[in-house]
């Protein structure tokens, strides 16, 4: 038997897809989505419904007078404007409260060493002496370190209450940042269209997916067919616009993808219905789950023969995402980004998830909004290209993006044709900028230059001053025990990676097992493969700890991980990697071994010496390769050898260390499977306390 769409009943009866939706699960349809189906007769009960609605509407018109409701407003509003009045009318004193002998003082979350002596009314020297005193070092212009404050205080006849961190916190953010804007009225907002993302693994046909919908060839201007960079365009669906960003699927661009996830409404997952669900296609999972945002999955290929779109969402379900062919909530569509089958069902989808959403923005504000992308440009200079959020961004207008200011000198769409002005979900090259702003920065536009160059020189300070004081990822790590430790409804969150699937499912079924009352243990993203980049930017979007088993970070996921202070904890041994997790969740961590990295080699050839068995020749990269030290084999991010160094030469003679920057043949104790591309590390294990 046939079904209707819900959106179908929508169209005709004209009224909203989510109304009807509404309607329909408060009759006690089984629909989760304005694409789920119904049969006739059900279909039937939901027009029946709103017939019956109307005439209960017409017969309950008011035949005599109106009853207002007015006065008795009016009357409510003055009785509640009196008892503020009666609160405010108390006694007033100016003696100050004490407690326990102490005068009773207030002060802001992060108060300075000056702001203090302010607010004790004594010399700020005074401070700063008592403050070394105590053994520590803090400038008049420094915050009181935390640990000193209460007794600091006590010494000058204080008791000190700190106030909440979160307000002051995000005041001072936003004010350098962006700017604060009070809550649009709702008469003001206006409908804007979607900021659509493609997303997918490599070579799954995420631009040639776009370029059928634009009617333009985006992918014969790619090296390789490969996207090289994120490109943001708007086309024009009936009576709608849509506005599509472009993430490259290579791993190598993988930061530009989780970029575009964080300004998206909505994600298309692209599946190749011939592959199925890849390692990208896992990653672009993981990235738009942590954005929280709709997906539709778009089941791309199916024009060739090996097309099996019931095993792509099958595979979906491993991952967590359940299409409503399967009972779920997420919508899919069979499409050929080649001939163009299933283009127009995709569409409707998009236009369906984004009128559910009833996505809105003020087109008379002050414009603000996200830059996707920037670069130096030979001819125009430093360019970005951004998407208005909100308002109407116009040429002339002057604006500033985190450190950089600047004045909107032209405007260039993505057809390449120069705009006077561009509105909300609208994206647009600019040109004008005193420097190139980062990604993912926000803008937003003030009054004059003096103004933008005003607040993008405290953004930099602001930036700089937060250089200076980063966190390592040990520091960091102290911090989340702490939380775990003292936090009623604390939450671990863990990305794991390991070597073979057998391992991945062993350990997630153990680790959903651990718990403890008031704790919540989440796993954003599981995987099989070596630790990445992507996982190390995953984790510290989600603040999550990297659980490697069996499996090492590279050398650029590791320098990763230390900018962004991620904690990477590897194991060998699953237990070991449970109970760790568990005293983690506590906010315990025992006594333990932790891992100095000596030195790293690329194996750049191999060969066979008498007596010595296989050789790795090598290129030292990082610190010193010593002879007898612990030194493990990595290949493709996972370990296959942990052992010992044999033999260590350079040329033909023996020596007992090489430097980086040097070649040299290291032969491993007991071990003769070496090839080519393989990375040997050099390390050495000491025992630290856990705080």
């Amino acid at each position: 038997m046939s079904k209707t769409r819900i959106y179908e009943i929508a169209r005709e009866l004209d009224l909203e897809s989510k109304a009807v939706l509404a309607r329909a699960q408060e009759l006690g349809l089984e629909v989760k989505t304005a694409s789920s189906g119904v049969d006739e007769e059900e279909a039937e009960l939901l027009r029946l419904s709103y017939q019956d609605e109307a005439t209960e509407t017409a017969d309950s018109e008011p035949a005599g007078e109106t009853v207002s409701t007015e006065e008795p407003t009016e009357a409510e509003a003055d009785e509640e404007a009196d008892e503020p009045a009666e609160e405010d009318a108390g006694p007033e004193s100016d003696e100050p409260v004490r407690v326990g002998g102490l005068e009773l003082l207030e002060v802001p979350y992060g108060v300075t060493v000056a702001e203090l002596a302010t607010l004790m009314r004594r010399p700020t020297g005074a401070l700063v002496k008592a403050i070394m005193a105590m053994g520590e070092m803090a400038a008049a212009a420094q915050p009181v370190p935390e640990d000193i404050l209460g007794p600091l205080t006590e010494a000058f006849g204080f008791q000190v209450e700190v106030a909440e961190p979160e307000a002051e916190e995000a005041e001072e953010v936003v004010s350098l940042r962006t700017r604060v804007f009070e809550e649009d009225r709702p008469e003001d907002l206006e409908s804007r269209p979607p900021v659509i993302t493609v997303m997918g693994h490599v070579d799954h046909g995420k631009t040639q997916l776009l370029d059928t919908i634009r009617h333009a060839n985006v992918v014969a201007g790619e090296a390789g067919g490969i996207t090289q960079h994120i490109g943001a365009y708007q086309v024009t669906v009936g009576p709608s616009k849509l506005t599509f960003i472009d993430t490259p699927g290579h791993e190598a661009f993988t930061s530009l993808r989780a970029r575009g996830a964080n300004v998206t409404d909505i994600v298309i997952l692209v599946v190749a219905a011939n592959d199925g669900v890849m390692p990208q296609t896992a990653e672009a999972i993981s990235h738009a789950k942590a954005a929280g945002v709709p997906m539709i999955v778009a089941i791309n290929k199916m024009d060739l023969p090996e097309a099996d779109p019931n095993n792509v969402r099958a595979q979906l379900t491993e991952h967590g995402i359940i299409v409503e062919e399967l009972g779920g909530d997420v919508v899919s569509a069979e499409v050929s980004a080649l001939n163009g089958d299933g283009i127009d069902q995709l569409l409707e989808l998009i236009q369906l998830t984004a009128e559910l959403d009833d996505l809105k923005s003020n087109p008379t504000a002050d414009p603000e909004g996200v830059v996707i992308e920037s670069n130096l440009d030979k001819g125009r200079g430093p360019v970005a290209t951004v998407i208005v959020q909100r308002g109407t961004l116009q040429v002339g207008d002057v604006l500033v993006a985190g450190a950089v200011s600047g004045r909107v000198r032209a405007m260039i769409d993505d057809q390449g044709a120069q705009v006077k002005k561009a509105g909300p979900a609208t994206p647009v090259l600019i040109m004008g900028w005193s420097d190139v702003p980062s990604a993912g920065d926000r803008f937003q536009v003030v009054e004059d230059d003096k103004t933008a160059r005003s607040m993008a020189a405290d953004a930099l300070a602001e930036l700089r001053a937060k250089n200076l004081v980063v966190p390592t990822p040990q520091e960091r790590m102290s911090q989340l025990l702490e939380e775990l430790r003292t936090a009623d409804d604390a939450e671990l969150r863990l990305i794991i990676k390991t070597d073979v699937t057998g391992s991945l499912e062993a350990i997630r079924d153990k680790v959903s097992e651990i718990g403890r009352e008031g704790g919540k243990l989440t796993i954003v993203s599981s995987a099989v493969g070596g630790i990445t980049e992507s996982d190390v930017l995953l984790a510290d979007a989600s603040e999550a700890v990297i659980i490697g088993f069996n499996v090492r970070p590279d050398s650029k996921s590791r320098k990763a991980a230390e900018s962004a202070s991620v904690e990477i904890r590897t194991y060998r041994i699953i237990y070991e990697l449970l109970d760790e997790i568990e005293q983690m969740l506590v906010g315990e961590l025992a006594p333990e071994e932790v891992e100095d990295l000596l030195g790293v080699a690329e194996v750049r050839a191999t060969f066979r010496a008498p007596r010595l068995g296989m050789i790795a020749g090598s290129y030292v990269t990082e610190g010193e390769i010593s002879r007898g030290a612990r030194i493990r084999l990595v290949r493709d991010g996972v370990v296959v050898y942990d052992g010992r160094v044999a033999s260590l030469r350079r040329f033909k003679d023996d020596t007992r260390s090489v430097s980086a920057g040097f070649e040299c043949g290291i032969g491993l104790e007991n071990f003769r499977d070496i090839k080519e591309g393989d990375v040997l590390e050099s390390y050495q294990l000491r025992e630290v306390a856990r705080v």
